[in-house]
């Protein structure tokens, strides 16, 4: 009940935000046709956001028969831990990429699809990959993943909206003038992203503690939040940079933070969560920083005694 009605709020919040870039566009009439595009979006944005969203990274999906022993090792994982949690069968994906991230899609956990890039698989060992997983897995199991492609799809058409106002709007006969279609362009995707931000942050601790219990291992999150937030800056994730609003989608963000896009971060503080799921575990010392070499990180990660781990080992 919780997460429907904040799912339903959030997405008010947004289509009045649509609404009033609309208005102050072009009046009551652009109002009416904001709002026409509102509930279409909506309605479009429900059956098939999760299918643009893959689509926009280029998403390829994998089964466990996939000839890379990496990728089978991932896809079995990934569905032997949902079924652990209960869920249906999700669609399993992976990304070409070299930053380190992954996020989950889709309407509901029936029509779920989890993602994760080639640099997370190469980067992590499968205890960590498997925390990050779980993680996305508590996203579905939360039903977060409609909100997440929703306010991806709805917040970046508020921006466009807003930008198309700066071409066609602004005449005296419009209620906000140049000036005011200017400064709408500049506000309405803030105000966006704050809505945005309004649920994102709770949403992102209650999906560690829900990845924590479907994995059963908080360290092992723990590990790979920090590696995966100590790289996630360092490789450029182009497709996020030109789509900003589906950032929220990502276990870490994935902007780089060189622009204005990244000044309203949709994640809490990656230490906050990492210390969260340390105690979770019943650890107090804080987690050892990743080591980091040029470019690229460790080639095979090892475990606390010096033992090789995972599907490298």
């Amino acid at each position: 009940m919780n997460n429907s009605l904040r799912t339903f709020m959030l997405l008010a919040a947004l289509t009045a935000v649509f609404l009033v870039v609309g208005y102050f566009i072009g009046g009551t009439t652009g109002m009416l046709i904001a709002l026409v595009l509102a509930g279409g979006m909506n309605l479009f944005s429900y059956w098939n956001a999760d299918k643009i969203v893959l689509r926009l990274y280029g998403a390829v999906e994998v089964d466990e028969g996939h000839p890379e022993p990496l990728i089978r090792t991932y896809v079995g994982d990934v569905l032997e831990m949902a079924q652990r949690a209960g869920l249906p069968r999700p669609k399993v994906y992976v990304i070409e990429g070299d930053q380190p991230n992954a996020f989950a899609t889709g309407r509901n956990p029936q029509n779920a699809a989890v993602a994760a890039t080639v640099g997370l698989l190469r980067m992590l060992d499968r205890r960590e990959i498997r925390g990050v997983m779980a993680h996305e897995l508590a996203h579905v199991q939360n039903r977060d993943t409609l909100t997440m492609t929703i306010t991806a799809t709805i917040a970046g058409a508020v921006s466009a909206l807003a930008n198309i106002g700066l071409f066609f709007g602004g005449d005296r006969d419009r209620p906000a003038g140049l000036i005011g279609t200017i400064a709408l362009a500049i506000l309405a995707p803030i105000a966006a992203a704050l809505v945005q931000m309004a649920i994102s942050r709770g949403r992102e601790y209650e999906a560690d503690k829900g990845g924590a219990e479907i994995s059963g291992d908080p360290d092992a999150l723990a590990s790979a939040l920090a590696k995966i937030d100590s790289w996630a800056h360092r490789e450029p994730n182009f497709t996020a940079e030109r789509n900003p609003a589906t950032a929220q989608m990502f276990i870490i963000n994935p902007l780089s933070g060189q622009g204005v896009d990244n000044l309203f971060s949709t994640h809490p503080s990656t230490l906050n969560r990492i210390e969260a799921l340390r105690k979770l575990a019943g650890l107090s010392a804080p987690a050892p920083a990743p080591r980091v070499e040029g470019r690229r990180a460790t080639a095979v990660p090892t475990t606390r005694d010096g033992r090789k781990t995972g599907p490298w080992a």
